[in-house]
């Protein structure tokens, strides 16, 4: 009879990236509770054994990888050349990006007061965020959301994990929210990812209302 645990172990080395809880539930015929019941305990196991694997959830998905402690040596052995940390105009995008997903590119420029363009492509060349369709106005914008990158990059399973987003009314907010954004610095800096510098811009201190209400700008900015 086969052993679940080790099917799931198997499916997740040899896939190489994030696979859907609902798919290795079909597959393997059984309940999606239990294939995320036997995920956990795969995890838990990994990480007491101190293996150099980990088992991480990532939203509705399961993913195999190498222990984080052990970058700096897989990164000496397979010869890959240590990236700087991410920017801080490419942090705030991605903030921006995660806390009011699915946006539009001029959405992002009206919160941060400055054409994202430039960060925008790169983190989507980076895997980081992602298109998720179009919005339904004149132009059609494209809308873009955080991947499964973006969640194993920052540590946390799912979006509900990233600090409450604060009033940004006030010049309070606005300070707590470069906080956070110092705080995604750090934990990134765990798995440095490659992304040139640029000027940094401040955010603004007024958020854009909507995606929706985003629409004469993104007619503006021609996409």
């Amino acid at each position: 009879m086969m052993d679940l645990s080790a099917a799931i172990e198997a499916v997740l080395f040899a896939a190489g990236e994030a696979v859907p809880i609902a798919r290795l539930s079909l597959i393997l015929g059984v309940d999606e509770k239990e294939i995320s019941l036997r995920g956990a305990e795969l995890a838990e196991r990994y990480a007491a054994e101190e293996r150099g694997m980990r088992v991480l959830r990532l939203g509705d998905k399961l993913q195999m990888c190498s222990a984080p402690e052990y970058a700096q040596v897989i990164t000496k052995v397979l010869e890959h050349r240590k990236p700087p940390m991410l920017s801080q105009p490419a942090l705030e995008t991605l903030a921006v990006v995660a806390y009011f997903q699915p946006v539009t590119r001029a959405y992002i420029d009206q919160v941060r007061g400055v054409d994202s363009s430039y960060t925008v492509s790169v983190l989507l060349d980076r895997g980081l965020i992602e298109p998720c369709g179009r919005l339904e106005v004149p132009g059609r914008p494209v809308l873009l959301r955080t991947t499964d990158a973006f969640l194993r990059t920052m540590g946390i399973r799912e979006l509900s994990e990233l600090p409450e987003l604060p009033d940004m009314t006030s010049s309070e907010g606005v300070e707590q929210l470069q906080k956070q954004i110092a705080e995604l610095q750090r934990a990134e800096s765990g798995e440095q990812l490659t992304i040139e510098e640029e000027e940094v811009e401040p955010l603004t201190e007024s958020y854009a209302q909507s995606p929706l209400q985003a629409e004469s700008a993104e007619d503006t900015n021609g996409e």
